[in-house]
């Protein structure tokens, strides 16, 4: 007997986008406290989680969020997601997913020749990014350390204690760039890890250092898709002197949680140093993962439906909008800029008075906290094209 539930159920998908769509959604229930003997069907079991999920999430598209570097989605990658889901493709064997495989070839010939870069393949995350890169560094140098800044992101010192390799961390300057008066001896034996957008203060390390090491790997996570903008791409000048980047896609690239690229200069000596082969593998597996989805299907589809123009617009209208907020900031003697926004992260706080408070009159989603040198500050990040700038300088400037 065909098990109804493995087929397509018009009338239950289009439930399900109404209760997306939907801004007037039941009360939520609780869930069960344990789970039951009988399910409840397929349709009920929707109408109980929706008020719980839709409701019970942070809205990344509201007209003040401003806050995190998690952008909003397209709708065109939430119907590629829904095909996904669909087709449950694994790329670790191209007899199991001959178009997705490709998808992601694709995606990767598209994007890598704007950083520089010859290839590379997808990750769930820049933290796997950072790690992939970083395991090929040590396997193609041998070097046993890596140095950063102090402003680096956690997951390089993660990184070092999985591969085991020696972290140093180099002071990072007033505007937490990785102060390179202060990267004393010879880095020609390390791995040197730069970022393009610390998580922080938006801030991009000295690029003009890339090559100055054994290697050079840089965490573009945040401010990579920059390289799209005619506008703004002159701010990572010299990435392309980098021998590996990571990029979220995830971030602005606009896509859905878990995708992110690593991007290698050398592509195929990279791949060889940490590709594995096994009895039941038609080609190598390449990198940490060993199955994943198709997440470059719904970043292909965004792509195809925007273009670079239509990238670099949405990222341009993000740095024009953390701009202004900075602009008006720095003119209102309540308000104490911390510099001028780099990547599109603007911090600042309380002229006097404590941060905290004034992070509560705020309306959620709109700034989140962050501390530099034991000072706490607020953070606000240009991730979503449509924010309404006017209501968050309203916002602002109400707060104190």
């Amino acid at each position: 007997m065909a098990d109804s539930s493995f087929s397509i159920d018009r009338a239950g998908l289009i439930r399900a986008l109404d209760l997306m769509a939907s801004d007037a959604l039941s009360s939520p229930a609780p869930l069960p406290a344990r789970l039951e003997e009988r399910g409840m069907g397929e349709v009920a079991a929707l109408d109980l989680l929706a008020p719980l999920v839709m409701d019970g999430a942070a809205r990344l598209d509201l007209p003040h969020a401003f806050a995190h570097m998690d952008p909003p989605t397209p709708w065109i990658s939430w119907a590629a997601t829904l095909w996904n889901a669909r087709l449950n493709q694994n790329l670790l064997h191209p007899a199991s997913a001959p178009f997705a495989r490709a998808a992601e070839r694709q995606a990767v010939s598209w994007l890598a020749p704007y950083f520089g870069m010859e290839g590379g393949h997808m990750t769930p995350g820049s933290t796997l990014a950072n790690l992939t890169a970083l395991w090929a560094a040590r396997q193609r140098t041998g070097a046993r350390r890596i140095i950063t800044s102090e402003a680096a992101h956690i997951s390089i010192p993660k990184v070092a204690n999985i591969l085991g390799l020696i972290h140093e961390s180099v002071p990072a300057d007033g505007a937490q760039r990785l102060d390179a008066a202060k990267l004393t001896g010879d880095p020609s034996d390390a791995i040197l890890v730069l970022t393009a957008g610390t998580t922080s203060a938006g801030a991009i390390d000295p690029l003009a250092l890339c090559g100055r090491a054994a290697w050079t790997h840089v965490d573009a996570a945040w401010a990579g898709p920059l390289v799209f903008s005619a506008r703004h791409r002159a701010r990572l000048s010299e990435i392309e002197k980098a021998d590996s980047i990571a990029v979220s896609a995830h971030k602005w690239l606009f896509q859905p949680k878990e995708s992110a690229f690593v991007f290698f200069r050398d592509e195929k000596t990279a791949h060889d140093a940490i590709s594995f082969g096994g009895a039941y593998l038609a080609t190598p597996n390449v990198g940490v993962l060993g199955s994943h989805g198709a997440v470059a299907i719904p970043l292909l589809a965004t792509l195809l439906a925007w273009g670079r123009e239509g990238l670099a617009e949405r990222i341009d209208r993000c740095m024009e909008n953390a701009a202004k907020l900075a602009r008006a900031i720095a003119t209102d003697p309540k308000w104490r800029l911390f510099a001028e926004p780099e990547t599109g992260v603007v911090l600042f706080r309380p002229a006097t008075g404590d941060c905290d408070a004034a992070a509560a009159r705020l309306p959620p989603g709109l700034a989140s906290t962050t501390r530099i040198a034991g000072e706490s500050w607020l953070r606000c990040v240009a991730a979503n094209p449509n924010v309404a700038i006017d209501r968050v300088l309203e916002a602002v400037a109400r707060a104190l």
